[in-house]
């Protein structure tokens, strides 16, 4: 279930293909790409950017999760104004959860430029923004959700299609900065920036309320509203990653429910509303025949898609709600103690009575005034050894 608007914008990008061809001429693209990173479409964003600048929905190549070339969608937001000398530095900016099918992506919402806090701000202090939709959301591919490589890869191509794009005059010093599944995703591109893309200069990584130790997250969740429906979208997005079949978890009687849940993009509140009703349909059912935390393969691909298995080579900035009770704070401490016996410098910032859906809005004040710090080259913050 989709807003009208979301409809109408879907449509008229499907119209714009009609003269794909004749702006990626215009700005020399070639429609097969050769390499991660390289863009093979552009559209105009309505609107331009916040602060008169240029905004762009760009198709861009990603690596798969077999190595096969993929394609991958984004929007980027270009200041307006001369860029400096050295080149305008990027913030990889990667989205919570919208859903994890295909109409689900953010850049094909009337509003993209909405869903990053603060962007006016960001773009005001001359940074390239580019966010992300992740593979499979506005492409037809699978969507692996809070799959650590798929997401880590995605970003980390997002900022090379970014420097890609002649407009943007993007240098390679980047932050990477997520919320929920985007902490996760800015998390995992951190642990893959030096091998998959080290010709990139990642200086940070800033992530509120990430996805961190998922078989603790899900497991924690399992009865709540909130949970289902994050367990109804991924289990259908991992049953057709693995080949497992959903059913082998599902309640039959609560089939109906979970493909709705499991289909909804988080794009409104109508969206919303229709993920409770949803929800409501379970209420006196039994939604899981098992626990998938505690459940093969589904445990599994949990532990092996849980960020901090490597070490974060950049500092890292973590906020968290003391009230969000879809990621528990002590589970996000608990991962910031793991950074710290890791040697990273981690910067943590508690949000008193935040919850989880407002711990980006909530924290960007900060997290933007360290970004700005990494990129001036100051001396990273650390609360290590100090709670």
């Amino acid at each position: 279930m989709s807003n009208p608007l979301s409809r109408g914008l879907r449509l008229a990008f499907g119209a714009r293909v009609l003269v794909a061809g004749l702006v990626a001429a215009l700005f020399g693209y070639q429609t097969a790409a050769a390499k991660p990173g390289d863009i093979v479409n552009v559209w105009p964003l309505p609107g331009g950017g916040p602060g008169g600048g240029e905004a762009f929905r760009i198709l861009y190549r990603s690596t798969g999760l077999k190595g096969e070339p993929i394609e991958v969608s984004a929007a980027i937001f270009i200041p307006a104004g001369p860029a400096p000398a050295g080149g305008r530095n990027i913030i990889a900016w990667a989205h919570p959860t919208s859903g994890v099918v295909e109409k689900c992506a953010p850049s094909l919402l009337p509003d993209v430029a909405g869903m990053t806090w603060d962007l006016q701000q960001m773009l005001a202090r001359g940074y390239v923004v580019v966010g992300t939709d992740y593979p499979g959301l506005g492409t037809p591919e699978l969507h692996p959700y809070l799959i650590g490589e798929s997401e880590g890869r995605a970003v980390l191509d997002s900022v090379r299609a970014a420097r890609a794009l002649p407009n943007s005059r993007a240098s390679n010093r980047f932050v990477a900065w997520g919320h929920s599944q985007g902490g996760h995703a800015v998390l995992y591109a951190g642990e893959l920036a030096k091998s998959y893309a080290p010709e990139l200069d990642l200086l940070g990584v800033a992530a509120a309320a990430p996805a961190t130790n998922l078989v603790e997250l899900f497991d924690a969740d399992k009865s709540t509203a909130a949970g289902k429906n994050l367990t109804a979208m991924a289990l259908y997005s991992w049953s057709r990653l693995t080949g497992d079949p959903a059913s082998s978890m599902v309640e039959p009687d609560a089939t109906r429910p979970y493909e709705a849940m499991a289909t909804t993009c988080i794009e409104s509140i109508a969206n919303l509303e229709a993920l409770q009703r949803d929800e409501k349909d379970l209420t006196g059912k039994q939604f899981l025949k098992a626990n998938p935390a505690n459940t093969e393969p589904w445990k599994g691909l949990m532990q092996r898609n849980s960020p901090g298995d490597r070490r974060q080579p950049v500092p890292v900035f973590l906020a968290q709600g003391t009230a969000d009770t879809i990621v528990r704070p002590a589970i996000t401490k608990q991962f910031g103690d793991r950074l710290c016996s890791q040697g990273t410098h981690v910067m943590f910032v508690e949000l008193p009575g935040t919850s989880h859906t407002f711990a980006a809005r909530d924290s960007v004040g900060s997290a933007l005034k360290w970004m700005d710090e990494r990129f001036r080259g100051a001396p990273a913050p650390s609360v290590c050894g100090g709670r």
